[in-house]
């Protein structure tokens, strides 16, 4: 019983904090640098959370061939720059590491 009311409240607590912001952004101007800036957030969000788990392996940091995870991110990359296609990049990398793992 105590995960669903985890759940809940953790489902209570996103949506409150993102129906304020909503809320206040429809009542007040947001200055154009503000805007501007804001619109690094999510790929400095995406970069915060993505580069730690392709980089550090076993606490440390593995830049070498055979960290598998690094691989699969330069393959999703190329991906990426070819396709320009989210689903795309993400099989690819996906494939990519499966492919690593089952070879090596």
């Amino acid at each position: 019983m105590n995960i669903w009311l985890i759940f809940l409240l953790g489902g209570l607590l996103t949506f409150g904090m993102r129906f304020v912001f909503i809320y206040l952004l429809g009542r007040f101007e947001i200055p154009e640098t503000m805007r501007r800036a804001l619109r690094f957030v999510p790929p400095a969000v995406l970069t915060a959370i993505v580069v730690p788990e392709l980089l550090i392996q076993s606490g440390q940091i593995d830049v070498s061939w055979m960290n598998f995870r690094l691989m699969a991110g330069v393959v999703a990359v190329l991906v990426a720059w070819r396709t320009k296609n989210t689903l795309l990049t993400i099989l690819g990398g996906m494939a990519g590491l499966l492919l690593l793992e089952f070879i090596f």
